[in-house]
C-alpha cells in the first residue's frame, strides 16, 4: 500500500468517524501534558503514546473537506464539558486514524512517546471531595487499637439515621451515612511530582483511592441517574498528616490533616466511563518503595459511585472536572503495629486496575522549596 493510498483510506475513515458512525478501534485515556514548553491535552494510547489533540485535529481538518471545523478546548475541564457535544466523536475518529499509523511504525509528528512529555494533573478540579471510611476494613483499622486513640473515626454511630434532604436511608440499611471532606484544589500535583514533607512533621500517611471525575453539572441527582453525570475515572493519593494539631478543638482539622500542599496527587490520566464496564470490580493496590501496603477491590466500597454522586450533589453543585475520591481500603500506615509513615526517599505508587499507576517520590519540603 502506498503512502497516498493509506492516507486516502484513513481520511475516509475519519470522515465516517466524524459523523459518529464509527467507534474507536481501541480504548484511550486522556491527560494534560507539557511538550516543548507548551501545555497540551493528550489522548493516551496503550499507556505509551500521547496524541497532541489540538495538533492532530488541525492537521486532519486541513486534509478532510467534509470535516466540520471544531474548536479545540482550552483545558481538560472544557473538554469534559463538551465531550458529548462533538468532542467524543472527534476523539474517537482521531484514534481510529492514528492507531493504524502507530502499528505501521509511521506515527505523525504530533504523536509523542510518553517519556517525551511531562505529565501534569489530568484536570484542575474546582471541587475535590474525599470519602472517609468508605471501606469497612479501613473503618475497622481506624476504630480499634492504637489508631483509635488519635482518631475521631471511633465516633461512628451504632444506629445511624437519615439526614433530612441529604441522605434518606432505606429499611435494613446498617451502613454509616456517607462522610466526605474537602481537599483544597490548589494542592493537586501530578504523576511524578514529589509529595513534600513539612519540617518536623513525621506522620505522613498514604490513602490510595479510586476517583470519580464529573462530566455533567450535577445538582440533587437521583441515585439511578448519577452514572449519567460521571465522565470518567482516575486515582488520587489522599495523603494525610496523622500528627494532629496539638489540641482537640472542634474535632477533625481537615486542613492540617488532609489539606497541606502536595497532599493530593491526582492522575496520571482519566479513563472515560465508556471504557470502564463496572467501577465496582477493580483491583486497587498501593506500594511504598516496592512494598505492598494496600491490596483490595473497589467492590468493598460501602457507598457506590452512584450513591456518592447523589449525596454530594445534594450538598453542592458539581461541575465538569470536579473530583470525588471514593475512599481508601484497609492498609494505611497509621493503623499498623508499629505505625509506618512515608519518609524522604520513598516512592508512593497507587494503582487501580484498568486506570493506571500514579507514582510520586517523597521529598523533604526544604530540599525542594526555597527557604
Amino acid at each position: 500500500m502506498t503512502k497516498q493510498t493509506r492516507v486516502v483510506g484513513l481520511v475516509a475513515a475519519v470522515a465516517i468517524g466524524a459523523a459518529g458512525a464509527v467507534q474507536a478501534a481501541e480504548p484511550f485515556k486522556l491527560g494534560t501534558f507539557e511538550h516543548a514548553g507548551e501545555e497540551i491535552i493528550g489522548v493516551v494510547l496503550r499507556d505509551r503514546h500521547v496524541i497532541d489533540l489540538a495538533a492532530a485535529n488541525t492537521s486532519l481538518e486541513r486534509h478532510q473537506r467534509l470535516w466540520v471545523t471544531l474548536p479545540m478546548p482550552a483545558d481538560m475541564s472544557e473538554l469534559i464539558g463538551r465531550y458529548e457535544l462533538g468532542m467524543r466523536d472527534r476523539i474517537h475518529a482521531i484514534v481510529d486514524l492514528i492507531a493504524p499509523a502507530i502499528d505501521a511504525g509511521e506515527p505523525p509528528a504530533y504523536v509523542h512517546d510518553l517519556g517525551e512529555v511531562d505529565v501534569f494533573p489530568p484536570v484542575r478540579p474546582g471541587v475535590i471531595l474525599s470519602a472517609a471510611l468508605n471501606y469497612r476494613e479501613h473503618m475497622d483499622e481506624m476504630t480499634t487499637g492504637v489508631a483509635a486513640e488519635m482518631s475521631d473515626a471511633s465516633a461512628v454511630d451504632d444506629a445511624p439515621e437519615s439526614m433530612q434532604h441529604f441522605w434518606e436511608r432505606t429499611p435494613g440499611d446498617t451502613r454509616q451515612n456517607p462522610y466526605l471532606f474537602n481537599k483544597p484544589a490548589s494542592i493537586v500535583i501530578g504523576d511524578g511530582d514529589p509529595i513534600l514533607l513539612k519540617p518536623e512533621r513525621e506522620q505522613i500517611d498514604w490513602e490510595c483511592e479510586f476517583a470519580i471525575v464529573i462530566g455533567r453539572p450535577a445538582s440533587h441527582v437521583p441515585r439511578d441517574e448519577a452514572r449519567g453525570h460521571i465522565f470518567g475515572y482516575t486515582m488520587m493519593n489522599d495523603v494525610g498528616d496523622r500528627e494532629g494539631r496539638g489540641d482537640d478543638r472542634y474535632g477533625s482539622d481537615w486542613l492540617v490533616w488532609k489539606g497541606s500542599d502536595t497532599f493530593a496527587p491526582l492522575g496520571p490520566f482519566i479513563v472515560p466511563a465508556e471504557f470502564v464496564a463496572d467501577p465496582h470490580t477493580l483491583d486497587i493496590q498501593f506500594t511504598l518503595s516496592g512494598e505492598l501496603m494496600q491490596d483490595a477491590n473497589t467492590e468493598l466500597m460501602q457507598h457506590s459511585v452512584d450513591e456518592l454522586v447523589h449525596f454530594v450533589s445534594n450538598n453542592v453543585i458539581l461541575r465538569p472536572g470536579d473530583v470525588i475520591a471514593t475512599g481508601t481500603p484497609g492498609g494505611v500506615g497509621y493503623a499498623r503495629t508499629p505505625p509506618v509513615f512515608m519518609e524522604p526517599g520513598d516512592v508512593a505508587r497507587c494503582s487501580v486496575e484498568g486506570i493506571g499507576t500514579l507514582t510520586n517520590p517523597v521529598r523533604e519540603w526544604l530540599d525542594v522549596m526555597p527557604r
